[in-house]
């Protein structure tokens, strides 16, 4: 599985956020920001990321939460419709991933071996999906797992 180093920077978001076992119930609130951000203009410019809160394996399922979330530009002025953010930047490794549920799955079983085998290590961040604008519409998204610098 390939990777890549980048720099996050830090970034303004807007988001949603759902509380509940992870899974196909977070489309509950990925797909009601999808449409927002069409409606605000927002969707072809700005990066759309999956934000899995809590560890499920330290969190009970009832509790954890997910945020599906879009980057603002600097200037954009957010209504009281969604709720604003920011996105804590850092060193990530990038992994490019098929978008499908079994292919993230599996991403996530090899990434961890491959971070410690290759001697990086993890910050305390939550791991990010990732979706560019151009790549919505195409069948890969982003890993983006935080390292120590």
């Amino acid at each position: 599985m390939k990777f890549r180093e980048e720099v996050i920077p830090n970034h303004r978001i807007a988001y949603m956020r759902r509380v509940g076992p992870y899974g196909p119930a977070n489309s509950e609130v990925m797909e009601p920001l999808k449409k927002w951000a069409k409606e605000k203009g927002l969707f072809k410019s700005a990066a759309i990321l999956a934000i899995s809160q809590d560890d499920p394996k330290t969190t009970k399922p009832e509790h954890c939460r997910f945020d599906a979330c879009i980057v603002l530009p600097d200037n954009y002025q957010l209504d009281d419709s969604i709720d604003e953010g920011e996105l804590s930047g850092g060193k990530y490794l990038i992994f490019e991933v098929e978008h499908t549920d079994k292919a993230i799955q599996e991403a996530y079983t090899k990434i961890f071996p491959i971070l410690f085998s290759n001697g990086y290590q993890l910050e305390n961040k939550p791991i990010i999906e990732r979706y560019i604008a151009e790549v919505t519409d195409n069948p890969f998204s982003e890993i983006c797992v935080p390292i120590k610098p």
